[in-house]
């Protein structure tokens, strides 16, 4: 049986405005959900809602029936990757993937084509397109349920993306996932099921008149 996260009855205000209102969201394993919509619109705040580590009074998060408040805090529920870099700098890569908790499996992350390469280097020192792929594919690796990736090809080099886009693919198979991206292409590119955050609320976008009117069409099927 495929594992389910369901996000529900989600409001939250900032200064009196209202960003998300009612928001309701199901994730099950091997969804990719692209979660698109303008700047500001709340992408991150939802995410950070659905960890926990945002507070709202107005929220129903469950994973398999079980109300969680903070999944952020039960092992083995859901992974997070910020927009911001949240490594510490002073240790090296090596030894980092080394102490990283719940790790499902090192030994493949040394192996990667891109970290072998920067194993004995410490995180201050890598470049910021291989600093946010260390971090996305722990992130990954972690033994959790679902995934929520926020921004997660923000500064990658093209073919960085090529390969994350195939990790998540690949990872969707055990894991349910939901993402965000500034680059709407990316996301379109890799999701399989897509909704937008447009004034507080959420709406599924199932055809390519839905993606033509919100205006996601991908450029190849423009006319």
């Amino acid at each position: 049986m495929p594992n389910c996260l369901l996000a529900d009855s989600i409001r939250k205000s900032f200064n009196e405005k209202q960003v998300l209102t009612d928001i309701f969201l199901k994730c099950q394993t091997g969804d990719i959900i692209g979660l698109l919509g303008r700047n500001g619109s709340g992408k991150s705040t939802l995410l950070k809602i659905i960890f926990g580590t945002l507070h709202t009074d107005y929220k129903h998060i469950s994973i398999n029936g079980a109300v969680i408040d903070s999944p952020f805090e039960e092992q083995g529920t859901i992974s997070y990757l910020p927009q911001e870099d949240f490594l510490p700098k002073s240790m090296t890569v090596k030894k980092l993937i080394a102490i990283f908790n719940s790790v499902l499996n090192p030994e493949l992350i040394y192996k990667d084509q891109i970290v072998s390469k920067i194993l004995e280097t410490k995180i201050r020192n890598i470049s910021g397109g291989e600093l946010r792929y260390l971090e996305i594919i722990l992130i990954l690796n972690l033994d959790s349920q679902f995934v929520l990736l926020d921004e997660p090809f923000n500064g990658l080099s093209p073919l960085q993306i090529e390969i994350v886009k195939d990790l998540i693919k690949k990872t969707a198979i055990k894991k349910g996932i939901i993402l965000t991206d500034h680059d709407y292409r990316n996301v379109l590119n890799v999701a399989n099921k897509y909704m937008i955050l447009f004034d507080g609320g959420i709406k599924i976008l199932n055809s390519q008149e839905d993606y033509a009117y919100w205006g996601y069409l991908p450029e190849s099927k423009k006319k």
